[in-house]
């Protein structure tokens, strides 16, 4: 019964919408590589059946648009048919990405959770530190990057550092918002209780507010940790960095190599859903500590 409700509830959607992104992708890959290919079979004074030229525009070697097993079959041969220390290794990239994503994450996360917390028991933080929280998200990270690296850089600060601090950039906001809302879950019956107990705002914010808040914290977290990666895969572009996912896409941009491009997305997708399931675990590790009992 538990493997039928799972099939019709989880896998059947997840299925059908990726079926159907698969098809509409097919789709367009033969629509917008049509008129190249047109132009090549003109200039050879060839005409292919139908059939024969869809396949043609499925194979280009620079296609406008990539076909779903050109993606496939780049991604396959550059995880497990090249070594993992090759700079051309999609493995060894992502290696080289989640470094500074995983620094700027734990940065972000803390910053976030200290910003909540003076935010909730400060009313002069919750009226001046907030609005400036909200605005700097309004910036385009594509702005701040490229500003971040040159003036890290003109004082020697190169590598690692200049791309995690782009992702925290990124990464503390959700945290920040999702912690003061989840600090401030507690009802008002729960908070007078704490009152009555005579509880310090010390105890009430262990044993009350901070238990509240984790379920509203990791949910945040999920969002911060993809959004970290990205902060650093932007940060990858303005360095010139020779590794990482952020490389990739930007040697394939130069070279016109579309089907790098799409393989490299492809693997910082991958990227993000293994960070973000990581993220799950650790909830449900944390949330079991805490007594609490799976849905």
């Amino acid at each position: 019964m538990e493997k039928e409700q799972f099939f019709k509830h989880r896998f059947l959607p997840v299925a059908t919408i990726v079926l159907a992104i698969l098809v509409l992708w097919y789709v367009f890959a033969v629509v917008l590589n049509a008129p190249f290919q047109r132009d090549l079979d003109r200039r050879a004074n060839v005409t292919p059946t139908t059939m024969e030229f869809i396949g043609k525009t499925m194979a280009q070697p620079k296609p406008i648009l990539p076909a779903p097993h050109q993606v496939a079959q780049n991604v396959f041969e550059n995880t497990f048919l090249r070594a993992p220390t090759s700079n051309r290794s999609l493995i060894y990239n992502a290696w080289v990405t989640l470094a500074p994503t995983a620094v700027g994450f734990a940065f972000g996360t803390v910053l976030g959770i200290l910003f909540a917390v003076g935010i909730v028991h400060v009313v002069a933080l919750d009226r001046s530190l907030m609005p400036w929280i909200i605005a700097s998200q309004t910036i385009p990270i594509l702005a701040i990057a490229p500003m971040v690296i040159v003036v890290l850089g003109s004082i020697g600060l190169t590598g690692l550092i200049p791309k995690a601090l782009v992702s925290t950039y990124l990464s503390f906001f959700p945290v920040a918002v999702g912690m003061v809302k989840g600090l401030r879950s507690p009802e008002t019956m729960h908070l007078d209780l704490m009152r009555t107990y005579n509880a310090s705002a010390m105890q009430t914010f262990w044993k009350l507010r901070m238990p509240a808040s984790v379920p509203f914290l990791f949910t945040s977290m999920k969002v911060a940790i993809a959004a970290s990666l990205t902060g650093t895969i932007v940060g990858e572009l303005p360095t010139g960095a020779v590794a990482g996912i952020g490389a990739k896409l930007l040697a394939g941009s130069y070279q016109s190599l579309t089907i790098d491009i799409w393989a490299a997305l492809v693997a910082g997708s991958l990227l993000a859903a293994v960070l973000i399931a990581v993220v799950g675990i650790a909830a449900r590790i944390v949330d079991r500590a805490m007594g609490g009992r799976p849905a």
